[in-house]
């Protein structure tokens, strides 16, 4: 039976984590270092989440103990993005961190590389992006807003299983790894405003 636990402060430090979580986050925008962290998606790939709401002033002890925990894999989709704004919120470095993105690229690079593309492609699962631009400041979220919220959590665990198998097969394992390691470092440069022109661009 799937589980939804929306928190409006931080999370219960008496949750018994599995060794992998998947980890996601809803902001007010692109921006790394403007716009808000406004939502903290978990899910442990067994149908459960947990959502936690991001206020300003507000600290998570719970919360960034859990990201920076060494012991536990944080699964994302475009990692990057993720690691960049909760150290921008946090002031922490989120490790050790798989990234479904990169592996897909990695694997299928001619493909698209959008979560809901993944889930279809697949696990023959759609996802409804429709509140994707909606409203995450708000202080009591909608229905609605909480599904779509756990529905980005609640597929990663399955994905990068599909995933290591492909980069087994294509002997990718090792490349894999060492992209995820340098995440955190290309998180610091996109907040530093390297992120166009890329530092590494000719």
């Amino acid at each position: 039976m799937q589980s939804i636990q929306v928190y409006q402060g931080d999370i219960p430090a008496n949750i018994k984590w599995p060794k992998m979580i998947a980890i996601d986050t809803e902001t007010t925008g692109l921006d790394v270092v403007k716009d808000r962290l406004c939502l903290v998606q978990i899910g442990d790939g067994k149908g459960n989440a947990w959502l936690v709401q991001i206020r300003k002033g507000a600290k998570y002890p719970n919360l960034k103990k859990l990201l920076t925990n060494p012991k536990i894999l944080k699964i994302f989709h475009f990692a990057r993005f993720d690691a960049a704004k909760l150290k921008v919120a946090f002031g922490i470095e989120v490790s050790p961190i798989y990234c479904t993105k990169i592996a897909h690229k990695l694997v299928w690079p001619n493909k698209k590389h959008s979560l809901k593309n993944l889930c279809e492609d697949m696990l023959h699962i759609t996802l409804d992006k429709e509140q994707q631009c909606s409203d995450w400041t708000r202080k009591n979220l909608s229905e609605e807003q909480i599904r779509y919220a756990a529905n980005d959590v609640m597929y990663l665990h399955a994905l990068k299983a599909i995933l290591d198998k492909e980069l087994k097969k294509k002997k990718r394992e090792s490349l894999a790894a060492a992209c995820f390691q340098f995440l955190n470092t290309r998180a610091e440069l996109d907040i530093l405003g390297y992120e166009e022109p890329d530092l590494f661009h000719h």
